[in-house]
């Protein structure tokens, strides 16, 4: 029996075929990075939050309360290590959580004066955030959340009535 051959025809619509799907195809496209975990999305909005706190107690501490310089430098000490668990080419989450108040719009366009009350009570409500915050992480990470909340809660007692 002699081998069946293919016509012309049949080779150049399959030929067609074949080249149409690869060029479909194109090119591998590079693969998105992979999105962060919940984990790190964590670490990254308590950085931005220890951030803002630093600012409050910079601002007080410019206009001469030399006293709060412990309490910054602990929420400094805190961000240090908080970067240690983030990647060094991770950027900031968009919406990062903020200090301040954000009600109305009013409330958002007239920040409060730092003062030593809104720092005590920015401490008091980091510290119970904490808590909430410890399901799903790493058992390291979860010792590290709860001793910063430990650090707040005790900020929030500690800090002085009046400068």
């Amino acid at each position: 029996m002699r081998p069946r051959q293919l016509s012309r025809r049949a080779l150049l619509v399959g030929g067609a075929a074949a080249l149409t799907a690869c060029s479909a195809s194109g090119p591998s496209q590079p693969s998105a990075p992979p999105s962060d975990s919940p984990e790190t999305v964590l670490v990254k909005g308590l950085i931005a939050e220890k951030e803002g706190t630093i600012a409050l107690y910079s601002s007080l501490i410019a206009d001469g309360a030399r006293k709060l310089v412990p309490f910054r430098d602990r929420h400094q000490a805190h961000v240090d290590t908080l970067r240690k668990h983030v990647s060094p080419g991770s950027a900031a989450p968009s919406g990062s959580p903020s200090p301040s108040p954000t009600g109305s719009p009013s409330a958002r366009a007239r920040p409060e004066k730092p003062s030593l009350s809104r720092l005590r009570s920015l401490e008091r409500k980091a510290a119970a955030r904490r808590a909430r915050q410890l399901a799903g992480l790493s058992p390291g990470m979860a010792q590290l959340v709860a001793s910063i909340g430990a650090c707040e809660a005790a900020h929030a007692a500690a800090l002085p009535r009046s400068l």
